[in-house]
Formats: C-alpha cells, structure tokens, sequence
C-alpha cells in the first residue's frame, strides 16, 4: 500500500494546476482510491483499498476560511490556476478568501469537488486523464 511519503514525493512535482492530472494519475496508480484536501491547514487523508488511510499532516499554518462563498470569484480563479498562472499556495489562500473548505477527489469517477464550510457542494469537475 501507498505512503504519506509516496504521497508526498508525486506531490513535490505540481507546481501549478497545470501539473495536477499528471498527479493524479500518478496516485491513482499507487492505489489512491480518494481522498480529501483540507484549506485550512493543508492536511489530506489518502484513502486506498481496505479501509487503509494515509494522513499527509498539516504543510502550513492555519487559514481562516471565509464563512460566505463567492462561487464565480473562486470559479474564475480556479480556471486561472488550472491554466498555471497561480501556484499552490496562492490557489490555497484563494480557496479560503472564497469559502472552500476543503476538496474531494475520487479517483473512480475521475472528478473533483469542492465544499463550503456548510459542507454544501460548491463545484464538480472531472479531471482530465
């Protein structure tokens, strides 16, 4: 089964949203099934078959994730970010200014979807394979 340090060492490879289907494709074959990217702290819980979890711990200091989102501000920016303008942790901070607390990807369904602090479903999207 994969590591946290697996995890991290594809990782160290995205250096904007550009790079971010190579990663996925790299962790999916590791045997990432889904996981979870919390704004707050950076924290992300890998989940593989058998209920097995790895836990990446917190990359940076807490965020203060806006309570109201602005939906068409974090679409724009996430597309800009998909396009490699921005890097990690500008897309992170953008994420909380606009209410993102945290993403979900599934790796069967190819798709990624963020969620407000409500825990409501602000945006799917299916990564590009």
């Amino acid at each position: 089964m994969f590591t946290a340090d697996q995890i991290k060492a594809a990782h160290s490879k995205v250096k904007s949203g550009a790079d971010f289907p190579a990663y996925i494709r790299e962790i999916k074959a590791l045997g990432v099934t889904h996981y979870e990217a919390y704004v707050t702290d950076g924290h992300i819980d890998y989940h593989g078959a058998d209920n097995y979890t790895a836990r990446v711990p917190a990359r940076y200091d807490p965020l203060l994730i806006a309570e109201t989102s602005k939906i068409e501000e974090f679409k724009a920016e996430l597309v800009a970010h998909q396009q490699g303008k921005t890097d990690f942790l500008t897309f992170i901070r953008m994420c909380a200014t606009c209410g993102i607390e945290k993403w979900a990807i599934r790796m069967d369904k190819m798709t990624c979807t963020y969620y407000d602090k409500a825990g409501n479903e602000v945006l799917a999207e299916e990564i590009p394979q």
